[in-house]
């Protein structure tokens, strides 16, 4: 087979050229891989890092959509950044801003602002399922947010959804309780095409109300807690984020070159680089992986920002957590494994004592019963020789009197005969 000569981590390697390679050949990483120098560079930041930062600590900034948007936006809030979305305002974007977690709540927003539309029925509520209305003085709090900002960083969640069939309105988490109404409250999954249109409209919304300002689109990384549809939550979330990541890659595409429009991986750096990336509840982010993700941002997107150093120690101090809890697993599963067969043997130790105490146990009871038996054939014995010895008495005695009765007749009998003799003397 005929083979050709690449370079990788400084190394090279040999494939197959059977097939034409394209004029950009980027290769997967290696567990080596992980270690090299430039590994961010090469292996996540690669063809999304903007050409030049643009973020400063002047720019007012915009975030909402999923949870992961409320992490970004401490973050830079934390370090000096004008994040408006952290102000204190009674904008949903900001008082429920990690909460709008598909595309249409997040349009929704955006539509509200700027052209005062709204759903046609009551379907905005908060994380305890109160009534967030449709206000006037807060719509516009919000467009005064969105009028200000110069960069948009949006996160998508997930693409299940609950809706309201007659009027087809989406609802920004899932039906309250004690609101659902099964004939007119129904679940569904949106689709690539209807969240590659939300997307559209988003873009196209801000770039005629504020056609100088920058987008940031990003993933969260964070999956389902729980799914509605009839399936495993491990499948459904696969293919809810499989939706969210296709549909804005096709996005991206089509509007690379306007340099306006920004994908940050965080979805890729979490979920593809580490091993053991989530806490307990394999839902939530380890906080020195999340600091790794705030890290490469700011490196990449702001101004000044922090050194690459600053940002591979970061990595590297997660990359060294990944695999201690990793060694920590391993061991841990050792001395389950350990303790497993102490207690197996442990078991079988004492499946065989136990059979011997039952055994012994079992003798123990048929000795008794022998006993048992014996003496209760020997009380039938003494019985039946009690009987025997009375019986041989009861005839002993018969025969006594039998004897005694032939004597006293034989007596009466001679004394008879005596007497017939004297009387017939005279």
């Amino acid at each position: 087979m005929s083979t050709f000569a690449f370079e990788q981590d400084g190394e090279t390697r040999r494939t197959s050229r059977s097939f034409y390679r394209g004029a950009n050949t980027n290769f997967h990483p290696t567990d080596a891989s992980l270690d090299t120098p430039n590994f961010v560079d090469e292996y996540v930041m690669k063809g999304w890092n903007p050409p030049e930062r643009f973020v400063t600590e002047a720019t007012p900034i915009v975030a909402f959509g999923s949870c992961f948007a409320t992490n970004i936006s401490n973050y830079l809030h934390n370090r000096g950044y004008n994040v408006l979305t952290k102000r204190d305002n009674k904008a949903y974007v900001t008082q429920m801003g990690d909460g709008m977690v598909n595309t249409f709540a997040i349009l929704q927003q955006f539509e509200w602002a700027w052209l005062n539309k709204h759903p046609a029925v009551d379907i905005w509520q908060g994380k305890k399922g109160e009534e967030y209305g449709y206000d006037e003085n807060i719509r516009l709090q919000t467009k005064e947010l969105f009028d200000q900002a110069e960069l948009f960083i949006i996160t998508l969640g997930l693409s299940e959804l609950w809706y309201d069939e007659p009027t087809g309105e989406v609802f920004w988490r899932a039906v309250p309780a004690d609101a659902y109404d099964p004939a007119r409250h129904k679940f569904r999954t949106a689709s690539h095409a209807e969240t590659l249109a939300n997307l559209r409209s988003i873009y196209g919304l801000i770039q005629r109300f504020r056609p100088n300002a920058k987008v940031l689109f990003s993933v969260s990384p964070i999956p389902l807690t729980a799914t509605f549809r009839a399936v495993s939550c491990m499948t459904a979330d696969a293919v809810s984020k499989a939706t969210l990541r296709s549909a804005l890659d096709e996005f991206l595409l089509t509007h690379q070159d306007e340099g306006k429009l920004f994908y940050f991986p965080s979805y890729e750096a979490v979920t593809r680089i580490y091993r053991n990336q989530w806490t307990d509840d394999r839902r939530h982010v380890r906080p020195d992986v999340l600091t790794f993700n705030m890290k490469m941002f700011e490196h990449y997107f702001c101004s000044p920002g922090i050194a690459e150093s600053e940002m591979m120690d970061a990595y590297n101090h997660a990359r060294e957590l990944d695999l201690l809890k990793g060694e920590t697993m391993r061991n841990r599963d050792f001395v389950a494994e350990a303790e497993q067969r102490a207690i197996k043997k442990e078991a079988r130790v004492n499946k065989r004592l136990e059979a011997k105490i039952n055994a012994r146990l079992e003798a123990r009871r048929l000795g008794r019963e022998e006993i048992f038996a014996e003496r209760a054939r020997l009380k039938k014995l003494e019985k039946t020789i009690a009987t025997e010895d009375s019986r041989k008495k009861s005839l002993k005695t018969i025969g006594m009197r039998a004897i005694q009765a032939v004597v006293g007749i034989a007596v009466l009998d001679s004394a008879i005969d005596w007497a017939a003799f004297a009387l017939a003397s005279f």
